[in-house]
């Protein structure tokens, strides 16, 4: 049955470099590597700069769609605290501003 099927060309013997059988696989990680991770982690780079860069002043947006403007930060405590109107201001961590707005 073997022979059969070696003659009509259906089994094929392996004596290739084991190497050319991984590539296709080490093609994608790298594509996947290119194309996803690495944009990915500099994206998460630049935006725990920018959380870090805030300072008084600053207009922000936070994730929950909250604008507002930096009147003080709480260091020890990673707080910010924002007025979002006259009468209003609102205590907020670091982590829940999306973007800080830049004026043109």
């Amino acid at each position: 049955m073997n022979e059969l099927l070696y003659a009509a060309g259906g089994v094929q013997k392996s004596g290739g470099n084991p190497i050319m059988a991984f590539l296709p696989f080490i093609l994608i990680i790298v594509v996947l590597y290119l194309l996803m991770i690495r944009p990915q982690a500099k994206k998460q780079k630049e935006k725990q700069r920018m959380l870090k860069d805030l300072q008084p002043g600053d207009e922000i947006l936070t994730i929950g769609g909250i604008i507002g403007k930096i009147e003080g930060v709480k260091e020890k405590e990673n707080i910010l605290i924002i007025r979002v109107s006259k009468d209003v201001k609102l205590n907020l961590s670091r982590s829940a501003v999306a973007e800080k707005i830049v004026k043109k």
